[in-house]
């Protein structure tokens, strides 16, 4: 090969790889094991831009690295490919959700392919395929058919309470279920029938059945997530959403709260991503209370973290959903009220969360009795409490409380101190210090003190307790849309029963239009004979007509990896004790309190029922920084189709124009382009400046409608698939985020032809020496082996690619061509630019790839300085180099220099009038 071609040499080992398969990952005891994962991708029809293969770069750099240390490396890759974007093109096309979901994917894998991933193709899980969803229905009937009991700290087998039930009652069970579950006796149980039997199940199963407050989205006929609400509409298409209670499908994750408190602290994950999840779950200790109401038997239950400012209580407030509402408000207060609630139940509860400055509420017209001083209490409404969150009930104590504060302010509620060291005209001040001074049984006591007393009184008097409360609310697992995985649920006389494993997967029909019905009904609705006739029944009965949400199929399929094909089991038993769990996963921050909290979940309850291994799923996670969009910009002189560049603007009145990064180079515009990219630009002028346009640029997210994505196809095309992977590497640490720019890709480009060089005279013919390597020669390559090794290690992959580059120019200088150090170095960049290494490796005489070799060892004796060469300086000019160990005495350094022939000859046999040492630089000889 003439030159180095890099088109030619990535398609002939992509080719290579494709056929030969070298990183398949089979189970291998002898050897120990690493898997690597990357957050599977929805495959949009966009396809990828240069921003979203960063983490998959940096993983698959790791994975070969590994493989060159005798690791057995699983890196599998595949598509998270249910979801709601598929759902709605559909709708808008007619196309059915599936074929526009394999042609993206099919686009995904070409590119992907295209960059040179050492993924193992042969495991790859797509969500939408039946013989992988069918496991994912499997995981909702072990589900269906557990419990969580809170003695033994894990999930048991539903059977295992029914003998409980039938023996005891519910009386002595400690578990996790419905709030209002009425006791029961063995005799009780033994007499319900199976309606009512299965009713009460149905409130202590993991997955169940209830009335749930939702986001409903009428115009696109299903429930959305939180994620997926934003102001009150839809965040895709834009449509208003409303609340309203629905019978959903639920998984009861918050039996598993303090569990996924507890893990956090065993695995190596970023803590400000531990964080996160430790404020979504958010463990409160505190105390529940009940207050009367005036006229009223019912009674609110309120939580506290704080009962010790019980006396500082002046108003109570309710979240807007609660029934109670309707019972107690007054008649002159009911307009006003049923006004708000309707505002209120169209926002969703993350508006209602982050919208701290907005104070707005309702007062019922009722009143609650403290019990602690028998204060009357209004009770007001307000959207900023949740139903779900507690009680649905906030004692609201604005003299220790900002937001309370803030409310009493607006409706000029009453401010009480609560402490003798609080000032409330300096706003709300919660304090721990001083003694509690509001008149009450409270009164004179200190915090803890207080505490203590409050909970106390609570229990004697039958009226509360104290209580760890938790603000993770069990996830609703049922979407009204047609492009996701159909729940294995039947209804007979409408109790719901799990469909018989062997008759899995019930396959998602075929249907007219991916809308709900005229009725209302979900897009399943619509299917013809969408029936379950179980084994050894003549009668069918109609399925759950939801689909599971776009988080079920995510959320346990890296076990799938392990063993993809089994159609037996989700994963064997061996592949599982081998692979274990993850070692290394890299994802984005953004799944921090969706994906990564459910697959923990499920992944706990994996390992309680026995078919996992371990406790948590993903040992080290690194969450990648986002590469941002460089967007270029245009300056149009206003009311003129005249465009000025970026140095002259101020000499015109102008406006900005996003201009498509494609038609830049360098920030100069290539203005002929630029009149062909758009009508109403063929006839477009401009003021040039020396003769260039230049355009302005701004660092944004990346987006189609700020013209700034860059397709990595356009970066292979140019510079090839080893310079886009090492460019990305060299950007900047992982972790952070950094600007898309084409700036220093030139220079990526050309170390790699400087690097094939090395191998080549000029770089026509290939030739290197069998001469063994000076030290200096293998202080460059030992040094950059130890370096390299350390930076993968540490996911410093920025600053191996600097090594690199150094190593190549101190061998280009040395005018190396030795065999011993170039095939060392070979290997040291195969993980960064694998298809050079390759090509290089078979231009070396070895068969079989570089990935089947062994990453080379640094010897420490070349790392270690014993000599130094210095120049031999006389009168200003460089004659000569000797060198001189380390520790050599200054006197016999001067004896050598002076009886050395070069200096002989310089100096003319005359003695020097002085001679200057500078340790480790260089030795100056005056004649």
């Amino acid at each position: 090969m003439a030159s180095y071609d890099f088109q030619s040499i990535e398609k002939k080992w992509q080719q290579y790889w494709q056929e030969q398969q070298p990183f398949k990952a089979e189970v291998n005891a002898k050897k120990p094991k690493f898997y690597a994962l990357d957050m599977f991708p929805y495959p949009s029809g966009a396809g990828l831009h240069v921003g979203h293969p960063l983490g998959y770069i940096a993983s698959d750099i790791v994975c070969r690295f590994k493989r060159t240390k005798g690791f057995n490396v699983l890196h599998p890759m595949g598509f998270d490919a249910f979801g709601l974007p598929a759902e709605q093109y559909a709708i808008q096309t007619g196309q059915h959700p599936a074929v526009t979901t394999e042609e993206n994917i099919a686009r995904y894998k070409e590119q992907l392919k295209n960059i040179g991933f050492s993924f193992d193709w042969s495991k790859e899980v797509q969500t939408c395929d039946p013989d992988y969803y069918k496991w994912t229905q499997w995981i909702f009937i072990q589900l269906f058919n557990s419990w969580y009991d809170y003695e033994a700290n894990k999930a048991k087998d539903i059977e295992e309470l029914v003998s409980a039930f039938a023996k005891d009652g519910n009386t002595q069970i400690n578990a996790a279920c419905d709030e209002d579950i009425a006791p029961f006796s063995a005799a009780d149980w033994n007499a319900f029938d199976e309606a009512k039997q299965q009713e009460i199940l149905l409130q202590y199963r993991l997955t169940y059945l209830s009335e749930t407050t939702v986001n409903w989205c009428p115009e696109m006929g299903t429930v959305l997530s939180n994620d997926e609400v934003k102001d009150g509409f839809s965040e895709r298409g834009g449509f208003p959403v409303v609340r309203k209670n629905m019978k959903q499908w639920s998984m009861r994750i918050t039996a598993y709260a303090e569990r996924l408190l507890e893990g956090l602290d065993s695995v190596n994950w970023p803590e400000p991503l531990k964080e996160m999840q430790r404020n979504w779950i958010g463990k409160s200790k505190g105390a529940e209370m009940d207050y009367a109401i005036e006229e009223h038997e019912d009674k609110i239950t309120v939580f506290t973290t704080r009962i010790d400012t019980v006396c500082g209580v002046t108003f109570l407030v309710l979240a807007p959903e609660l029934d109670l509402i309707k019972k107690i408000t007054t008649d002159a207060q009911r307009k006003e009220v049923e006004d708000y609630v309707e505002v209120a139940k169209n926002k969703s509860e993350r508006d209602r969360m982050t919208n701290v400055k907005t104070v707005s509420g309702a007062f019922t017209g009722a009143y609650a009795i403290n019990p602690f001083n028998k204060e009357r209490i209004p009770i007001w409404i307000a959207d900023y409490v949740l139903a779900g969150y507690g009680t649905g009930a906030v004692m609201a104590v604005p003299g220790g409380d900002q937001r309370d504060f803030d409310f009493a302010k607006h409706f000029d509620l009453p401010i009480l101190p609560v402490y003798d060291s609080m000032d409330v005209s300096k706003e709300a001040d919660a304090t721990k210090e001083g003694k509690i001074i509001n008149k009450g049984i409270l009164e004179g006591l200190s915090f803890q003190e207080g505490t203590d007393k409050a909970i106390a009184f609570l229990e004697e008097n039958n009226i509360g307790s104290g209580k760890i409360n938790y603000r993770i609310r069990d996830a609703i697992f049922a979407r009204q849309r047609y492009w996701g995985e159909p729940v294995p649920i039947y209804f007979k006389e409408g109790i719901p029963y799990p469909v018989a494993q062997e008759d899995l997967p019930i396959v998602l029909p075929e249907i007219d239009k991916y809308l709900p019905t005229a009725d209302g009904d979900p897009p399943l609705a619509r299917a013809e004979g969408f029936t379950y006739t179980p084994k050894g029944s003549n009668e069918s009965y109609p399925l759950e007509l939801s689909t599971m949400p776009g988080w079920a199929g995510s959320s346990w399929y890296w076990y799938r990896y392990m063993d993809a094909n089994n159609e037996n089991a989700f994963v064997s038993s061996e592949a599982q004790a081998y692979w274990k769990d993850v070692d290394l996963y890299i994802g984005g921050t953004e799944h921090a309190t969706g994906h990564l909290l459910y697959s923990r979940f499920w992944n706990k309850f994996l390992c309680d029922k026995g078919f996992a291994k371990e406790e948590e799923p993903f040992k080290k996670l690194v969450n990648q920084g986002m590469i941002q969009g460089r967007s270029n910009f245009v300056y149009r002189i206003k009311g003129t189709n005249k465009f000025v560049s970026l140095g002259l603007r101020d000499k015109h009145e102008t406006s900005p124009m996003h201009v498509e990064v494609s038609l830049v180079d360098n920030d100069i515009l290539d203005t002929e382009a630029f009149k062909a990219w758009r009508p109403d630009l063929k006839d477009a002028e401009f003021i040039l400046e020396d003769g260039k346009y230049i355009c302005g640029y701004e660092v944004e997210k990346m987006s189609k409608s700020k013209y700034n994505v860059v397709n990595p196809d356009d970066i292979i095309e140019k510079y090839g698939a080893d310079t886009l992977r090492m460019y990305e590497m060299f950007l900047g640490p992982l972790e952070q985020f950094k600007p898309w720019s084409t700036h220093g890709i030139d220079g990526v480009f050309k170390f790699l032809r400087k690097f094939w060089r090395l191998f080549h005279n000029g770089e026509e013919t290939f030739e290197v020496a069998d001469e063994a390597p000076t030290n200096e020669e293998q202080k460059v390559i030992h040094r950059t082996i130890k370096k390299v090794e350390e930076d993968i290690n540490n996911l410093s992959l920025n600053t191996s690619v600097s090594t690199l580059m150094i190593a190549v120019n101190e061998l280009t200088a040395l005018k190396c061509n030795k065999r011993e150090v170039l095939e060392k170095l070979v290997i040291t960049l195969s993980p960064f630019a694998p298809h050079l290494a390759e090509e290089l490796w078979e231009l070396l005489g070895h068969k079989g790839g570089v990935s089947l070799a062994q990453f080379p060892v640094y010897d420490e004796r070349f790392l270690t300085e014993s000599t130094h060469e210095y120049p031999i300086s006389i009168n200003g000019k460089v004659r000569a180099k000797i060198a001189f160990a380390i520790d050599k005495p200054k006197g016999e350094i001067e004896a050598e220099v002076l009886d050395n022939e070069v200096v002989k000859k310089w100096t003319e046999g005359k003695t020097p009038k002085k001679m200057i040492i500078v340790p480790k630089r260089i030795i100056n000889v005056v004649v």
